[in-house]
């Protein structure tokens, strides 16, 4: 069995059932990976787990797998969402792969008044998140949302939801996550999101807005300014350590 092949697919991926492949996942599966008739590869859908499959067909412009049996429950990340002001192009693809990796369930690129940039491309990033899925063994693929203005998220906000705001004011001081655990008088069970500012810093405006939340909670990252891609990374491996599901 090749248990290294994970692919993802919106197939329902009960034992027994039968996995048309498309035209890329062939091309894929026999033309890059060499796989032929009889292998085994594991398959998950966000929905089933993850189950073995052996390849029934295998041509070049498609093939069919049968689910053999189930491999891995259904595991699901913690109710986490990220928000990131998009930066370059290859920065970004870096932000959405760690934060799938990271068990992000919710990817959310915000365009903050310092963003530099105003457009992204929401299905190449769907993509990526898939792809990081299906490297890192999840069985979950988090959401990747439209670009959508911070002012209008914000005023959107649940009620119920926790916002760990990086607050690059706060450089200097030690990270700590005190910020954190008092927000979680209700348990820790509570949706939270994590909010990463633009390249530029988030501007006074911004920022005089979030401190007024109640459900906002300022932290600092540490004693250096860090870029917007390893902020991402660092705030989440705060959030995952305190928090998560890694405690």
């Amino acid at each position: 069995m090749s248990g290294t092949v994970r692919l993802f697919v919106n197939d329902d991926l009960g034992e027994g059932q039968s996995v048309p492949l498309s035209r890329d996942h062939a091309h894929y599966l026999f033309g890059v990976m060499r796989l032929t008739a009889g292998d085994r590869i594991l398959l998950f859908n966000g929905r089933d787990g993850e189950v073995s499959a052996r390849v029934v067909e295998a041509g070049k412009r498609g093939g069919t797998l049968l689910v053999e049996a189930v491999t891995k429950p259904l595991q699901m990340p913690p109710d986490l969402w990220l928000l990131f002001a998009p930066i370059k192009k290859a920065r970004t693809d870096f932000i959405v792969e760690k934060a799938a990796e990271m068990g992000a369930a919710r990817i959310c690129p915000v365009a903050t008044e310092f963003t530099n940039s105003e457009r992204i491309r929401q299905d190449r990033l769907q993509a990526h998140a898939v792809e990081a899925a299906e490297q890192c063994g999840g069985t979950w693929v988090p959401e990747v949302a439209g670009l959508e203005k911070l002012d209008r998220v914000l005023d959107d906000w649940p009620a119920d939801r926790q916002l760990m705001f990086c607050d690059e004011a706060l450089v200097g001081e030690a990270a700590s996550s005190s910020a954190l655990t008092g927000g979680l008088g209700r348990g820790g069970d509570a949706p939270w999101a994590i909010l990463i500012g633009p390249e530029g810093g988030f501007s006074d405006r911004e920022r005089q807005r979030l401190r007024g939340f109640d459900f906002a909670h300022r932290v600092s990252l540490g004693p250096r300014i860090l870029r917007a891609d390893t902020a991402a990374v660092a705030a989440l491996t705060l959030w995952q350590m305190q928090l998560g599901d890694w405690t």
